[in-house]
């Protein structure tokens, strides 16, 4: 019986994963410091929700709703809230999720000794040898203007205007299919 115990201990303790990094889950949205959020992002506040479309999808919804003809489609998209001019610049992000199976990299270890082959820690090496990656994309959006270099921050005297057109912009990506539709709605 105790011989059973440790064989199914170490079947699940082989046979398991563990996680590393997990993507956050954002039901809405967040207003969040970019570089916070994923450190390739800028350090202004950002407007991030979770993308479900295929990555390029926001990309051909800006070009098409505000007639850009693939032209300055992620920087300084113009748009107007009660007659005052604003900019945005969207991002493409992707957090994977990030865990280690134990088997796989034991495994390699174990033959790598075996051959001779010099030893690699699978852990700190950059291939993805043992691990499994499962991607999860977001868009995230800065807005600034000409009278104010960061339109999301608590102190902005647009926060709010902002805020409103963001969540309309980004209800109506997810809501459309055909992009083109968009131009009639304007």
């Amino acid at each position: 019986m105790k011989s059973i115990f440790t064989i199914l201990i170490l079947f699940f303790l082989f046979t398991s994963c563990i996680p590393l990094r997990i993507a956050p889950e954002i039901d809405d949205y967040r207003i969040t410091k970019g570089a916070s959020f994923k450190k390739d992002l800028p350090k202004r506040i950002m407007f991030v929700f979770e993308d479900p479309k295929d990555a390029g999808q926001f990309y051909n919804y800006v070009n098409v709703k505000f007639q850009l003809n693939d032209e300055n489609v992620y920087d300084d998209v113009p748009f107007t809230i009660d007659g005052e001019q604003f900019f945005f610049s969207f991002y493409e992000v992707e957090i994977p999720d990030k865990s280690i199976n134990l088997f796989p990299v034991l495994l390699d270890v174990l033959i790598n000794e075996a051959m001779g082959n010099e030893q690699t820690d699978p852990i700190l090496s950059d291939d993805d040898a043992g691990y499994s990656r499962v991607g999860h994309w977001y868009i995230a959006i800065e807005v600034y203007s000409d009278s104010e270099e960061d339109c999301l921050q608590m102190n902005s005297l647009s926060r709010e205007a902002v805020l409103d057109y963001l969540r309309s912009v980004k209800k109506e990506y997810l809501s459309t299919h055909n992009y083109n539709e968009v131009v009639f709605k304007n």
